[in-house]
């Protein structure tokens, strides 16, 4: 029984660990990417002597670069978890490690 509950909690804590690794990347794209925007973007009024356009518009532009970005790292990850996820499941299932 203490077996079955340390398999369940080591399963649970991978998950965890995997989702919190996925949200982290997620936050470093985002901040890369705004940043980014928001430096180019001063860079850019500054050459071209336009005090906030350049800065406003990679800024306005950023927003759904960084959403698109967000949708496919998380896409990409659970796609890439599906399969383990099922493989794990199915072993378990073999080895009767499944059962209440």
């Amino acid at each position: 029984m203490n077996e079955q509950n340390g398999q369940k909690n080591d399963k649970q804590a991978t998950t965890n660990l995997t989702m919190a690794a996925i949200a982290s990347q997620v936050g470093v794209v985002t901040i890369v990417i705004i940043f980014g925007a928001l430096i180019l973007g001063l860079v850019l009024d500054r050459y071209f002597d336009t005090k906030p356009l350049f800065t406003l518009l990679l800024l306005v532009f950023s927003m759904p670069v960084t959403v698109y970005l967000m949708i496919k790292i998380v896409k990409g990850a659970t796609d890439r978890i599906k399969p383990i996820i099922k493989q794990k499941e199915s072993k378990d299932n073999l080895e009767g490690g499944n059962s209440l």
